[in-house]
Formats: C-alpha cells, structure tokens, sequence
C-alpha cells in the first residue's frame, strides 16, 4: 500500500475528500480531539523544527513551507534547524530525547524513522517511540541514467545489464539510503546485477552522472529534471503509481515493463515520544489545514511535491508498511551499517 492507498482509505472512511483546483483531492480538516489538555495556548513561544538532512533539497524546503505557514497561521515563530549526518540519525536522535512539549519538532525523510532500525545495530533511539504528527509530502523518484548510456529505455537497460553482469553501476546518497535500497531492489526484480557506488549525499553523484563516471541512479525526479529537459541524461521510468505531471512523458516502472518497484519518498513531522495527544492533534490539524491550502500546493507542486497530510495514524500505517518492504530488501542484500 503507497501513500494515495493510505490517504484515501483512511480520509475516506473518516470524512470523504473534497477536490481542490485540477481535481486534486484536497486535504479535509482533520475532528478535533475532545480528550487530552486544553492546549488553547500553544504555542506560546518559538518552535524549532530540526531537520534530520541539509538544507536545500526535498525534505528541508517542506519543512520551511510548513514551518512559515505554521508561524503566519498561530503568529509564533517556527524556526528550521537542519541537523544532518548518520542517514539522518543525528537530527533524529536530538528529537527523541528533547522535551515532549511541541517546542521541539522533528522533519524526516523515511530511513531514520524505519529502516535505520534495521540498518544500524546501535541506533542511539527507538524510532517507534517518536510520536507522529503527519506526512508533509511525497517526492516522486525516477531511474536516470547517463547522457549516453547505450539504452534509450528500461528493456533496453535490463537487456544489457544482463549482457554486462556487474559492469552496470549505479549511485546513491550512501549505504542504506533510498536510492541505495531502490537499486538493490530493481536489481533483484529484474535478474540483472549491478554494482552499487555510495556517495555522501546527492550532488557528487549528480556530477558524476552527468559528467559519464556513473551509469544510473533512483534519484527524484526534480534533482535531475533541468538536466533531463536539456538532454544530459536520460529519465527512463519514475518509481510511482502513476505519472508525474512535471515530466508527464516519462513511463511509470509498471508501463515501461517492470513491475515491484514503488520508490517515492515521503517527507515527515514527528514529535518527541510522550508529547501530550492534545498537543499532537492540534499540529496535525494545523498541518493538514496548511497543506490544503492552495498557494501551498502550488508552491510544493512546481517543485515535484505533492501535499499528503493525513492522520497520526496513517503515518503509522506508512512506516509499519516501508519497515516490511525495505527490510526484506535489507536483509536479502545483506545491507548493514556500524
């Protein structure tokens, strides 16, 4: 089950979607909560966001959106910390052992919220013991590959790794990261044998894609778009469900001829463990409301964001989810870190 699955059963069942602008299902105010602390007064002062990656990329500019509607709409400050290093752990691990009174918040892409757990074999924190708030966004990824790499589709790339076995490389942000685990993945569903060249976030691999030292990556999609646009790589298929709307010509994995391999990646708030349910409910809310919110759309869409918000629970519903699958690719590739 992918994020739309999650979001429409669960919102569904509870309140039914409304559609917003291009007939996008727009994100429903989520009941308040009757029980719990009366919380009518948060916040009362500065809330930091800590985000477990560097600034600039999917998850850091969610964060700023979210942090920036959050202080217009309660009239505090949400200021954004990023905190990165260890896949994320760093940052993580601060949360998890700060006050549980919503003035420390957490911003973090999947791995350090599930898979690291099963990665690293001294986490430093218990993942499940952080209390979820919501999912900002999902970010779609996409197989890439170099400008003159001799396969023009995803038949192609299979055919000839399979005629090359191991000469196929491809890059990732570093061990245990997403775009390390979709390759591991691809190469297991498809039979072919790739040799897996980590890197120490995305930009190197970037360059070195587009300079021809790398062969393919599971990158997102608006990493790579300017260069795909100008012809300096080529986007053989994207690992969603369905298109996307900024590269609409691209195939998904299942159209082009592969199918098993989902990758996007999700975006989180999360909060410390034991932080009061009241004070949880009245973020989600808030959180929801700001993510419905035209100009917000708008703002994530052009940078291939798509708005996912939802409830405590269906974020719980997404890490239980991602923890099987990636775990049984983690252990099949015998994967591990520390």
């Amino acid at each position: 089950m992918r994020i739309k699955r999650v979001m429409l059963g669960a919102l569904c069942a509870a309140v039914g979607l409304t559609m917003a602008a291009g007939g996008v299902p727009a994100l429903v105010r989520v009941s308040a909560d009757p029980a719990g602390p009366d919380t009518s007064g948060y916040p009362a002062r500065m809330v930091t966001i800590i985000v477990s990656a560097p600034p600039g990329g999917g998850l850091d500019i969610a964060a700023r959106v979210v942090a920036d509607r959050l202080a217009k709409m309660w009239g505090r400050p949400f200021v954004v910390e990023n905190r990165p290093g260890a896949g994320g752990n760093l940052g993580t691990k601060a949360v998890a052992f700060a006050e549980p009174d919503g003035y420390t918040l957490l911003a973090a892409q999947p791995a350090p919220l599930t898979v690291n757990a099963i990665l690293y074999k001294n986490l430093g924190y218990e993942p499940s013991a952080l209390q979820p708030i919501a999912i900002m966004t999902s970010i779609p990824d996409a197989l890439i590959v170099r400008g003159d790499f001799p396969a023009a589709s995803l038949v192609e790339l299979i055919a000839y790794a399979k005629s090359n076995p191991g000469k196929v490389n491809f890059g990732s942000q570093g061990i245990g990261t997403k775009s390390h685990l979709a390759g591991e993945l691809f190469a297991r569903v498809t039979g072919t044998k790739l040799t897996h060249v980590p890197y120490r976030g995305t930009m190197q691999a970037v360059n070195d894609l587009i300079a021809g030292h790398l062969d393919m990556v599971f990158f997102q999609v608006d990493s790579l778009r300017e260069q795909y646009e100008a012809k300096k790589v080529k986007m053989l298929a994207v690992t969603t469900e369905e298109r996307v709307a900024s590269v609409p010509e691209v195939p998904t994995m299942r159209e082009a001829g592969v199918e098993g391999v989902l990758a996007d990646t999700w975006n989180a708030l999360a909060a410390p463990p034991k932080t009061p349910a009241a004070i949880g409910s009245k973020l989600n809310r808030a959180v929801n409301e700001v993510l419905k919110e035209p100009a917000t759309i708008e703002h994530l869409r052009g940078m291939s964001m798509t708005p996912v918000g939802g409830t405590p629970d269906d974020m719980k519903t997404m890490i239980a989810e991602e923890n099987g699958r990636w775990g049984e690719v983690i252990r099949a590739a015998k994967i591990s870190l520390d």
